[in-house]
C-alpha cells in the first residue's frame, strides 16, 4: 500500500496539471476572441452630415435633485432636432415642481409625463419607458437616467450618429464618477468590467446586454419584439433581455467614445449597492444557456487556474513548467485587459489588474447568491 502511494500521488500531480493546462487554455482562448477585439477597437471615422431627430426617455422617479442638476445638460445637447421626455412615475419628492419649472425654460424640448401613484402600478421601470416610447414624437430613441450626466454637448450626436438603415441598436457605456473610498473603487471597477465583457462580446457577435444609462435603438426595433412583453413580470431586463431579444444580423453597433459617455452616482452604502446588483441580476435566470455558460465559464477557469498553479509549486517536476504557462498567460490578459480599461479610459486599475481580476472572480458569484433575487421588487 505504501509503493502505491507515490505512485497516486504522481498521477494525481498530473491529472493537476492537465486541468491547469486546460483552464489556462480557455482563458487565453476568451482573451484571443473576446478581449482583443475591444482592445484594439478603431472607430470607423466618418463624417456625419444627416442626424435622425431623436427622443430622449428618461424614467424617473423621486429625482428632484438630479432633475434639477441634470437635465439641463441633456436639454442643452447640440443636436439639430429632438426632444426629452420625462416619465414622473409616481414621484413623492418634489420632482414635479422641478420639472414644471424646467418645462418653463425649456418649453420646445421638454415634455413631462405625469404617472400618479396606484396600488394597480408596480414600482419597476419598464412600465415608464413603455409609456414614454409610446408617446415619443421621433423614430429614434436615445435612453437614459435621472442621475446621469452627459461627458460632453456632443453625447447625444454621437450617440444618434450611429444610427444607419442597418444599425438601430446603439450600445453605450456609462461609467461611475470617481470619489473617494473602497467602495467607490469597487464600484467603478465592477462597472468597467462588466463594460469590457458586454462590449468585447458584442464586438464578436455575442450581444447580451448594454446598460439602460446610455442607450439608443429605433422605435420599429422595439415594436417589433412587442417591447418589453416577454419579460415585463421581471424587475430589471430592460437592457439585457431586451438587447438579446432585438439584437440580430449585425444590427447593432457599439459607441465608446469618451464624449458619448454617461456618468452617474454610485451607491453611498454597501447594503445599498449589494440590492442594485441583486436587482441587475434577477434577469439572468432567463439568459439563454450558451450565453449563462460563455459568462460563467470564464470566472471558474480563472479561479482553477490560481489553484492549480499552487497545488503545483509544491512539486518540483512541474514547477517551472506550470510557472512559465501561468507567467505568460498572466501578462498576456494584463496587456489585452490593460488596453480594453485604457480604451475606456481608466488607466489606474490596470497596474493591479492581475490581483482584482483574481478577487472580482471570487466576488462576483458571492454577491449573485447573497440575496434572493425574487424578493428585490423595488426600482426606485
Amino acid at each position: 500500500m505504501k509503493e502505491l502511494l507515490p505512485l497516486f500521488q504522481q498521477n494525481l500531480i498530473f491529472y493537476v496539471f492537465c486541468f491547469f493546462c486546460l483552464v489556462v487554455l480557455i482563458q487565453f482562448i476568451y482573451v484571443l476572441f473576446f478581449y482583443t477585439r475591444l482592445a484594439f477597437y478603431k472607430e470607423k471615422v466618418k463624417e456625419n452630415t444627416e442626424f435622425p431627430p431623436v427622443s430622449v426617455i428618461i424614467a424617473a422617479r423621486n429625482e428632484e435633485e438630479n432633475l434639477y442638476r441634470y437635465l439641463p445638460l441633456i436639454l442643452e445637447q447640440d443636436y439639430p432636432e429632438f426632444e426629452v421626455l420625462v416619465v414622473n412615475h409616481q414621484s413623492i419628492d418634489d420632482s414635479y415642481q422641478v420639472l414644471n419649472t424646467l418645462k418653463m425654460t425649456y418649453p420646445n424640448k421638454l415634455k413631462v409625463i405625469e404617472v400618479e401613484r396606484s396600488k394597480h402600478l408596480g414600482s419597476g421601470k419598464k412600465f415608464p419607458l413603455s409609456l414614454g416610447i409610446k408617446i415619443a414624437k421621433y423614430q429614434h430613441l436615445v435612453l437614459t437616467d435621472a442621475d446621469c450626466e452627459p461627458s460632453s454637448k456632443k453625447w447625444l450626436a454621437l450617440m444618434s450618429g450611429k444610427f444607419s438603415e442597418q444599425k438601430q441598436l446603439i450600445i453605450g457605456f456609462a461609467p461611475y464618477r470617481k470619489k473617494n473610498g473602497w467602495l467607490n473603487r469597487l464600484i467603478r471597477f465592477d462597472a468597467l468590467m462588466i463594460a469590457m465583457n458586454y462590449l468585447s462580446f458584442a464586438l464578436a457577435r455575442v450581444p447580451y446586454m448594454g446598460v439602460g444609462r446610455n442607450l439608443a435603438y429605433t422605435k420599429k426595433l422595439y415594436e417589433s419584439v412587442n417591447g418589453f412583453k416577454s419579460h415585463y413580470s421581471i424587475i430589471s431586463g430592460d437592457d439585457d433581455l431586451f438587447i438579446q431579444e432585438v439584437a440580430k444580423n449585425k444590427n447593432y453597433c457599439i459607441q465608446i467614445h469618451p464624449d458619448s459617455y454617461c456618468y452617474s452616482e454610485g451607491k453611498d452604502s454597501w447594503s445599498k449597492w449589494m440590492i442594485q446588483k441583486s436587482r441587475h441580476y434577477s434577469a439572468s435566470s432567463k439568459y439563454k444557456v450558451i450565453k449563462k455558460y460563455l459568462l460563467g465559464i470564464y470566472p471558474l477557469s480563472l479561479i482553477f487556474a490560481w489553484i492549480c498553479f499552487v497545488i503545483l509549486l509544491l512539486d518540483m517536476e512541474y514547477r517551472w513548467l506550470s510557472g512559465l504557462i501561468f507567467v505568460f498567460i498572466i501578462l498576456l490578459k494584463w496587456w489585452i485587459q490593460g488596453k480594453c480599461l485604457a480604451k475606456l479610459k481608466n488607466n489606474k486599475f490596470i497596474w493591479f489588474l492581475p490581483i482584482s481580476d483574481l478577487l472580482y472572480a471570487l466576488f462576483t458569484p458571492f454577491v449573485y447568491y447573497s440575496f434572493d433575487k425574487n424578493k428585490i421588487a423595488r426600482w426606485k
